[in-house]
């Protein structure tokens, strides 16, 4: 800890890059994530191939994948974000895939018969139905993008595993590793308690239960009136 209050300044620049690599590479997932799982929504077949792909590049070690990028995008931050976006790409599609199926066909056909649009369906139904699952899918990405950000620094992107490196590379430096380690833990921790609190927040039946609550403190109040 000594190392942190003595290099503020470093440390919190390393952070705001690793942050940044992050909020970037989640970016990037989301927007590529959606679309495949609406299309797989819609075309059931290819659930299996395109989720057999991503597992495999899933598989793949995260070192192994970064440097299969760096010939393309050259040795800097692109190539780990790359790696990243490819690395979350299976969750976020998955827990997405898996929201949109689990809406009862019935909902649908009631905002259907409700004169809904395809646009009013998707806005005001399927998206806060599915919206606690693809949190908990951008939960779980967020963590392993940090980790991956963080063997990031190898190639020259940046961030806190830099502190990490150079501890090691500096024989006997426990303090910078210690420093790496320990900011690195707390910025997964403070991610994970962020979207944990927002998927509780968005959770329908927190809020149905919520509802129920008021109505029978209402019945109570005009009872007793």
């Amino acid at each position: 800890m000594g190392y942190i209050f003595n290099n503020l300044d470093e440390v919190w620049e390393l952070l705001l890059q690793h942050m940044q690599m992050t909020l970037i590479t989640l970016a990037i997932a989301v927007l590529l994530a959606l679309p495949l799982s609406l299309l797989i929504y819609r075309y059931r077949w290819l659930n299996v191939p395109i989720l057999g792909a991503l597992g495999v590049f899933y598989t793949i070690p995260s070192l192994a994948l970064i440097i299969l990028f760096v010939p393309l995008l050259g040795l800097n931050a692109q190539s780990v974000i790359a790696a990243m976006v490819l690395y979350t790409q299976v969750i976020l599609v998955r827990n997405l895939v898996v929201g949109l199926q689990a809406i009862p066909p019935a909902v649908m056909e009631a905002a259907r018969g409700m004169g809904m649009t395809s646009w009013q369906r998707w806005w005001q139904v399927q998206v806060p139905l599915i919206l606690p699952v693809f949190l908990a899918g951008l939960r779980l990405s967020a963590v392993v993008a940090i980790a991956i950000a963080t063997i990031g620094a190898k190639f020259g992107a940046g961030g806190l595993g830099t502190l990490l490196f150079d501890g090691i590379a500096q024989a006997g430096r426990y303090d910078k590793i210690w420093a790496g380690a320990i900011t690195v833990s707390v910025l997964a921790f403070a991610f994970n308690g962020a979207l944990l609190t927002l998927q509780w927040a968005v959770n329908p039946t927190r809020k149905l239960y919520k509802s129920k609550g008021k109505v029978r403190q209402h019945l109570a109040s005009a009872t007793e009136s």
